[in-house]
């Protein structure tokens, strides 16, 4: 880790990391969700479906709101701690 990042970068950073590894967690369970039920549907059982569907979309939703949640920090963290851009055209 550099030492010149300031301690809210890195507390910023961490929040990113786990927000991501949420993410991924709540993927592999979604697709674990999906093999499950289709394996259900297949097998007969079509009252698997409907829940399974339901599930499926929360996790989608909370899914979404973690990535605009990273999205929202990663720009403010952008926004706090680069330079401004030199907007002269001269050089």
């Amino acid at each position: 880790m550099e030492p010149s990042r300031s301690p809210g970068k890195r507390r910023g950073l961490t929040a990113i990391d786990g927000a991501l590894a949420l993410i991924a967690i709540l993927l592999i369970v979604q697709m674990w969700l999906l093999t499950a039920s289709l394996e259900a549907f297949l097998a007969g059982h079509r009252e698997a479906a409907l829940p399974a569907a339901i599930i499926s979309g929360f996790l989608f939703l909370v899914c979404l709101a973690l990535y605009l949640f990273v999205d929202r920090l990663d720009s403010e963290i952008r926004e706090k701690h680069e330079p401004p851009m030199n907007t002269d055209e001269h050089g």
